[in-house]
């Protein structure tokens, strides 16, 4: 299996609450909660975890409130590159409601100053040598300025890394213009980078062709229920994955891109990526938390998902 290292620059202590219903303006009780050291990077690490991969994780963490995430590290048995900050990690509220609707509350999280951002960069320049490939995803904490996204970026690159990057906004834009091999957007976010509504398959297969001439090799468009489009070199392919119980779909596109990463760096066949990594997400929205909880559910998950070449033809929407 391959040696990845996960970055996640802004991460989280997700506490999840499960309700009936959320009532605004009144007391809501819930039936459950769950609390989790996460980030969209950590997420994926836990995955690519699962399917036996060797992960190496980095970032900036809060050092009054590390705990949680040193717990993780060393129950997984990640390598913990991460750089420790004044104050506390953000705190992240996910009201999770029984017809699979979810409302985030997103807390601010510590300013990483200069001193840590150049703090970090030279770690990388330790760590990085010898890994396969780097995931960078999630948003950018206060104090980084996008354009240290594609200096990251491009640092990793220069040590041999393969780099797949899911992230949004400003920090995505910033992020093409290093040419990551792999981006991981929704049709919403690539819709806010173009200004212009990307939910077709023409007008997706047209920007396709516009970010591969810039040099990114794979793009992989999450549509939610709606399942996955991926652009490759040669082939343009959807995966429709089964219908399931929503309990959260908090992880659910972190889940998507372990499975794709995954599936690419095992040389698999690229309708068997697709398909795991389609079932992988789809596992993922039936559980609160990250991983891969049920191998016989997943299984059967990846037998119900249809994989189909997409339609050449279609007229772009504008």
């Amino acid at each position: 299996m391959a040696r990845i290292l996960t970055l996640t620059l802004n991460p989280a202590l997700d506490l999840t609450l499960r309700l009936d219903r959320l009532e605004p303006g009144q007391v809501n009780r819930s039936l459950a909660q769950v609390s989790h050291a996460a980030g969209k990077g950590v997420n994926v690490a836990q995955v690519l975890a699962d399917l036996g991969h060797s992960l190496s994780v980095a970032g900036f963490l809060g050092a009054d409130n590390a705990d949680a995430f040193e717990t993780l590290f060393a129950r997984r048995g990640f390598v913990d590159a991460f750089i420790r900050v004044p104050g506390e990690t953000r705190s992240n509220i996910k009201l999770a409601e029984a017809d699979g609707r979810i409302t985030d509350i997103n807390g601010p999280g510590p300013e990483i100053d200069t001193a840590a951002q150049d703090e970090l960069l030279a770690r990388l320049d330790t760590v990085a040598p010898g890994h396969d490939l780097a995931v960078v995803a999630g948003s950018l904490p206060r104090g980084i300025a996008p354009a240290y996204l594609a200096e990251l970026i491009t640092r990793l690159k220069r040590h041999g890394l393969k780099v797949a990057l899911d992230t949004s906004g400003e920090a995505l834009r910033a992020g093409l213009l290093a040419a990551p091999w792999l981006i991981k957007p929704n049709t919403d976010e690539l819709s806010e980078l173009r200004g212009r509504a990307v939910h077709d398959i023409a007008s997706q297969r047209e920007e396709a062709r516009r970010l591969q001439a810039q040099g990114i090799e794979q793009i992989v468009i999450s549509q939610g229920a709606a399942g996955v489009n991926w652009f490759g070199p040669g082939l343009a392919l959807h995966a429709q994955p089964p219908q399931v119980p929503v309990a959260s779909t908090v992880g659910a596109g972190d889940s998507l891109l372990a499975g794709m990463v995954h599936g690419l760096l095992s040389g698999w066949p690229v309708e068997r990526t697709l398909r795991h990594a389609t079932a992988i997400a789809a596992q993922a929205v039936t559980q609160v938390g990250f991983g891969i909880s049920d191998a016989v559910q997943l299984q059967q998950l990846e037998g119900a998902v249809a994989v189909q070449a997409l339609p050449e033809q279609q007229e772009v929407s504008r």
